[in-house]
Parts: C-alpha cells; structure tokens; sequence
C-alpha cells in the first residue's frame, strides 16, 4: 500500500486559501455589525466630516474645501441613500476598510511566503487600530489607504519585468486622487522622483501604450491644474494640505509628542479618540523583533520601505497628530519580518523532522488566538468604559431618532451640532430607518407657536431675555437621558402649555 504522507492531505494542501477564506469571512462580519459594537456614538471629527460631505456642490472643486474629497464624496452618496444615520455616516469608511484590508493581504502575500503573509494579515486586520478607522465616519483611513494601494500596485510594477500596463495607468491615477488627502504629496513627490531615477521604471513608462498614455496624462494635468486653481482662491488649501495653522516649533514636537502617545502608554487613561495603548505589547515585540532582524538586507526595498515609512509618519504627525495612524502599515510589514524570523529559527532546529514543524504550529496557533481576542475585546470595552475616550463620542443621534416624536422642533445652539443635525430634515432615498418629520432650528422661535420643542443639553443658561419669555410658555415633560456618567441630560423636552 502506498504511503499516505501529510502534504496529500486536503487540509494541508489548501491550507492557505481555507485560512485566508475565514480570515475575510470574519472581517467582513466585524465590518457589519462595527458600528453597532463600538465605539458608542459619534465623535466631532465624524460630525465635521458630515458637514463638509453635505456642503459638497459643484463649485467646490474650483474655490471650496478639496481636502479629502474622494471620501467626502462617498460620504455624501451614502447619506443621500441611507440618510443620517451610523451606517450612512460610517459606510464609506467600512467600504475602504475592507479593501485595505484585501490590499493588505495582497501587499503582505506578495513580499512574504504564505504562512507568513497570513499571520501577518490576520494580526493587522482585526487589531483595534485597523477596526477603529474602518469604523471611523472621517477620512483617517485615507492616510493608511493610499499608501497601501501604492506600494502594492508598484510591486506589481517593479516585481515584474514585463508588468501590464493597466497597473501603471491605475497607480497614475491612485497617485493623483492621493494629493486629496494631506501631507500625501510629499509621499508623491518621493515616488515620482524614485520612478524618474529608477532605470526599469524609466524603461517601463517610456514603453505604455501611448493612446492610453496620453489619456491618462491629459487627466492628470486636468485635476492637477484644478488643484493648483482651487489653491490660488482658496489658500486654506496650501496649508491642509501641505502644512498647519499657525507653524512652530514647540507645535510641532507637541504634535509629535501627541501622536505617538497612544501607541506607547499601557493605562490608556489619555484624552482622545483613539484608545491606547493602540498597539499591544506583543504585537510591537514581534514588530522589533522583525527590525533587528532586517539589518543584514536593510536596503532591499521591503526592509528598508518600514522604515522609511515610519520616519515619514513621525515626521507628518507634526502637522497633525492624527497621521500616526499610518504606522499601521510599517508595523504590519515588521510584524511580518518577525513571523518570517521566527519560524526560520524554528525550522532551523528541526531541518529534517516534519513533525516538529507541524506541532509548531500549536502554540503559535495558540499565540494568535490570544493576541486577535485580547486586542478585539480591548477595542470594545475600552471604547465603551474607558471615560477618557468614551466621552469623546456622543450617542445623541440614536437618542433623537429613537426617543424625539415627529413634529418636534429640535433648537440646537451649537453651530456644529446644528450643521449636522440639519441634514436629519433631508429625506434620503433609501430610507431604511423610517425618517422622522423633525425641524432642526439653531434658535428658539420667536413666538410660542410650536407645540413641541426639544433642546440638545440645557440652553436655559445661555438663553437672552427674549428667549426666556418664550420658554416661559412651556413646560418641561421630560429629559432624555444616556448612559454615560457625566452630561448624561442629553435632550430636553418642553409642551406648549
């Protein structure tokens, strides 16, 4: 009878596709029930992030706010379709979730074997960092996005020595549409000046077809010169886009200072949307681990490109705190250098013995399993109990859809809120959550006419002497409150008497 042997086994021979199967199956599921796990409400940034989606026409593009218009774009599609609501708001940035993280997959895949390429994959995709963007209603994971898309499409280009020209020209446009999102022009100019000075590459674009060549090149310079128009009449553009209000120094460092804190401090216990530590202590060792391994080819391209990228991130996250979240990718890419150390030390000890490299596989199995839940869970209950990064989130928009009755009148004072909240009175296509016939003024109306008025938070302190006698003609029949410690009074509910 023939030798039955463990490479014939079905298991064994599709291992890699069955892992990489359940590895999409259960980011796909976290990515739809996301924002209904966590984090607990909105925060500012995803309200501000509506607002400029809302204030989208087709002038922006000439004199109006350009930053990060690919996603407010989608952003505004989504709320046309499915109205105000956390799906609506986040959708877009669950959509570009889950191709960055096929992107990532892809990128990892193509510099590493397969068995590194998915632990890898696996410990990045689901850490809490990757889940918070994707779960972000703001155009954060742009910074990680465009990056990925890049160095993956020009792996395909400069991997090959014959690479298809439809590479090419999507990686010219990825590279435009990238100088939308801030401080990715100094990644571009980087790039462009390393394929000008590249001989393949060089080979490479003097040798496309040159039809599509010409097309390509003609929208470039199209949106190019409306980048550089809206610039020269709108000069916030310059400085998103390329800088920060009001340069220092001393602002500068805090920045950085700022940036790489959550990453680094185990409490968690720091004011912002982010919770820390947003790398975890195993995770990192594996990352360093795979640093200190690299030394030896340091200027090969994949293990000098972490590198640069994370100096790159230190040296952005001066203009904005917020741009460390690309460490994600260089960490990615280290961690995986780690698992490649790692395993080839492993099966350095036991060159000949099949056996001991398949019962290796046990206590990293275990080790992942550890590590995914831990990280997981540490995204869900720090963004829902930890009160320093809890209340930076508010929950007011499912308290207004859920507990306001139609034909009330919601006064809104904040000038934010207001901008935000007005867009509940626009009835979306799709209206999935049946929309509320609710009026959202930023003021109390001049004479007691309504017959129901709510306040978001208590207004009696800022009211004017005028304003005071209206409400004077109510009576207030309840306050709706959540589930938070402190401002839990959230919406006040007045009758007409």
């Amino acid at each position: 009878m023939k030798k039955h042997t463990i490479s014939k086994l079905f298991l064994y021979r599709h291992r890699f596709g069955i892992g990489y199967t359940i590895l999409v199956l259960l980011f796909a599921v976290t990515l739809v029930i996301l924002p209904s796990v966590t984090p607990n409400g909105l925060s500012k940034a995803e309200m501000e992030s509506v607002v400029t989606s809302e204030n989208l026409h087709h002038d922006t593009i000439i004199g109006g706010n350009i930053v990060d218009l690919p996603y407010h774009l989608l952003q505004k599609l989504s709320i046309m379709f499915f109205g105000l609501t956390t799906y609506g708001i986040k959708l877009p940035s669950i959509i570009i979730g889950a191709l960055l993280a096929v992107l990532l997959i892809l990128l990892l895949n193509r510099w590493f074997k397969n068995n590194v390429a998915i632990m890898a994959s696996v410990l990045a995709v689901l850490s809490s960092s990757f889940l918070y963007i994707s779960g972000s209603g703001t155009p954060l994971i742009m910074m990680v996005f465009w990056p990925t898309l890049l160095f993956w499409l020009g792996s395909k280009i400069q991997g090959e020595n014959k690479p298809k020209p439809l590479y090419s020209f999507i990686f010219a446009i990825a590279l435009l549409l990238s100088l939308f999102t801030p401080y990715m022009v100094y990644l571009a100019a980087f790039i462009v000046v390393y394929a000008l000075f590249h001989p393949h590459l060089r080979f490479t674009i003097t040798h496309l077809p040159k039809v599509p060549l010409f097309i390509v090149t003609a929208i470039v310079l199209g949106i190019g010169s409306l980048i550089i128009i809206n610039a020269t009449k709108n000069h916030a553009t310059i400085s998103n886009l390329l800088f920060m209000k009001d340069f220092s120094w001393h602002n500068y460092l805090n920045n950085i200072k700022e940036a790489l804190l959550p990453f680094f401090k185990w409490t968690g216990m720091i004011e912002s949307t982010f919770l820390a530590p947003l790398i975890g202590l195993a995770s990192l060792t594996l990352a360093i681990t795979g640093l200190i391994s690299t030394y030896r080819g340091f200027f090969a391209s994949r293990n000098s490109i972490a590198t640069y990228l994370i100096v790159f991130t230190i040296a952005i996250s001066g203009f904005n705190p917020l741009c460390a979240i690309l460490l994600i990718l260089p960490l990615a890419i280290l961690i995986a250098h780690g698992f490649r150390y790692i395993l080839n030390k492993w099966y350095g000890l036991f060159p000949e013995n099949p056996y001991a490299r398949i019962f290796g596989i046990l206590p990293i199995a275990i080790f992942l399993s550890i590590m995914i839940s831990s990280d997981i869970s540490h995204f869900v209950f720090g963004y829902r109990y930890n009160p320093a990064v809890a209340n930076e989130f508010s929950n007011d928009l499912a308290l207004i859809r859920d507990k306001v009755e139609e034909k009330t009148t919601l006064v809104i004072t904040d000038d934010t809120e207001y901008n935000f909240y007005k867009t509940l009175e626009n009835k979306p296509i799709l209206d999935i959550e049946k929309t509320k016939d609710i009026k959202i003024l930023n003021e109390l109306p001049d004479a007691p006419v309504i017959e129901s008025i709510a306040t978001l938070g208590p207004i009696g302190e800022n009211l004017q002497e005028g304003e005071i006698s209206i409400l004077s003609n109510y009576e207030l029949t309840r306050i709706i409150t959540n589930s938070k410690l402190t401002g839990s009074d959230r919406i006040y509910i007045y009758k007409l008497k």
